[in-house]
């Protein structure tokens, strides 16, 4: 005590304010903790002690005197400790399904934004046997979306880096990080070992259609992840069969290679049924060099890039990991295929063909077909009627009926708007509505006439 009294004598009046704050809760912390320690102590407890979870000061300071060592969990997990942390999952899949998906082997073939989201997650809900592979290192753009690389991981392989991560929450868990490009010539070695799932994260066409082409003509279940890019509405991410997507460019570049390769349909596939919108191809300088391929990571592998949002490939690499839990461990999932109303879509497209011989007299077909009028439909009007807002019985039909049918002339009513816009004339438009409604209906168009140029957005 007479130390502590010399140190308040030699110490500034502001100094001994901090330190006795100090005091103070240390001592009110220990109190607590005394009374808690007499009563009785809970299962959880047991685990706690296993996992020696480091105590803090009052301050959130770990205390001098326990060794960092001590939190080190060993390789091998006792099962207690493994069952805790996994306890919200059994209890959602049954003892049984987790008892599959921890047993399960899974590979996943690219490490970028989508890829690592899978990984990690798949690590955190029990699959223990992971397999990861990508030929790229992190840089520091990769920080905007990689699931666990950070500014110390900038150089080192992706794969790397998601493995180091992996063992500091599931030490666990079997990782096989393999920095390798994946292509026709090293799908067999890297596929090895019988997985019962392959996630396809590739996002260069070329080497993501020989992924899919060798899964299927080998009989390995395979999901595939579609273009994240130049998207941002997580609303519209959907899990479908690669003949069903739409809205996506890589999709109908992936299906059309794929369909050359007699294969038309069967691989369910993670996509976004979004427009990309106004976002462009970054150049990247591309006109300074004498050969754009000079910006390309590998011969034939993409020169420009597109922009991403952070969020939206950790989204898709979260929908990869769910559907491949559910899959493994056998729990019932149903994707709805919000987008894709087909029957809708042909009935619209069929009355729109009797409107224009009705009421124009026209001979020709529509310019369009059933996926422009689910872009129509649902990207430009969003199911709503142009002025009432309604979506029963909605109908497509000539804006200006003096002019041709085309994507900027174009709106959705309902039936008994159509046949009142109709009488109207284009010259009554203006009398038939009010000023706001025509405001929204000519800015629609004008989206409508953008998103048309967009819709031809190269795959990357």
């Amino acid at each position: 005590m007479k130390y502590f009294d010399r140190f308040l004598d030699s110490t500034s009046h502001s100094t001994q304010l901090v330190v006795t704050a100090v005091l103070a809760s240390a001592l009110t912390a220990s109190s607590i903790f005394a009374f808690q320690a007499l009563g009785p102590k809970p299962k959880r407890k047991q685990v706690n002690d296993k996992l020696k979870v480091r105590s803090l000061s009052p301050l959130g300071i770990e205390e001098d005197h326990i060794q960092k060592d001590s939190f080190k969990i060993s390789e091998n997990d006792s099962e207690v400790l493994i069952k805790e942390q996994l306890a919200r999952n059994s209890v959602f899949l049954g003892e049984e399904g987790m008892a599959k998906l921890r047993k399960a082997k899974i590979i996943v073939v690219g490490a970028g934004g989508v890829g690592s989201w899978a990984a990690v997650m798949l690590a955190r809900s029990g699959v223990f046997n992971i397999r990861v592979i990508d030929f790229d290192q992190v840089t520091l753009s990769s920080l905007n979306r990689h699931a666990s690389a950070t500014r110390e991981d900038v150089g080192i392989p992706k794969v790397i880096a998601i493995k180091r991560h992996i063992k500091k929450f599931a030490p666990s868990v079997q990782v096989d990080a393999r920095n390798e490009l994946f292509n026709s010539l090293s799908a067999r070695s890297l596929l090895e070992g019988s997985p019962d799932l392959v996630l396809d994260c590739i996002d260069n066409i070329k080497t993501k259609v020989e992924l899919l082409k060798y899964c299927h003509d080998n009989n390995i279940p395979v999901v595939s992840s579609m273009g994240a890019g130049a998207k941002a509405d997580p609303t519209r991410i959907q899990i479908s069969d690669i003949s069903e997507t739409s809205e996506d460019p890589l999709a109908r570049a992936v299906r059309q290679l794929l369909k050359k390769s007699g294969i038309p349909a069967g691989i369910p596939v993670v996509y976004s049924s979004e427009k990309p919108g106004s976002v462009k191809l970054l150049p990247l300088e591309e006109s300074k060099a004498e050969d754009a391929t000079d910006f390309a990571i590998l011969p034939e592998f993409r020169s420009r890039i597109l922009p991403v949002l952070g969020t939206l490939p950790a989204m898709f690499g979260m929908t990869l990991a769910s559907y491949t839990i559910c899959e493994i461990a056998g729990y019932p999932l149903e994707p709805l295929a919000i987008k894709r109303r087909t029957g809708l879509y042909n009935n619209i497209l069929r009355d729109l063909e009797k409107h224009e011989r009705s009421a124009f007299n026209s001979t020709e077909k529509p310019p369009f077909d059933k996926d422009d009028v689910a872009f129509l439909v649902e990207e430009v009007w969003r199911s709503r009627s142009a002025v009432s807002g309604q979506m029963d019985k909605v109908k497509l039909v000539r804006w200006d009926i003096s002019k041709p049918l085309g994507f900027s002339n174009c709106i959705l009513l309902t039936s008994s708007e159509v046949s009142r816009h109709i009488e109207a004339g284009p010259a009554a438009l203006a009398d038939l509505y009010p000023k706001a409604t025509m405001d929204y209906i000519k800015a629609r168009l004008e989206l409508s006439k953008q998103l048309c140029v967009q819709r031809e957005l190269p795959p990357i």
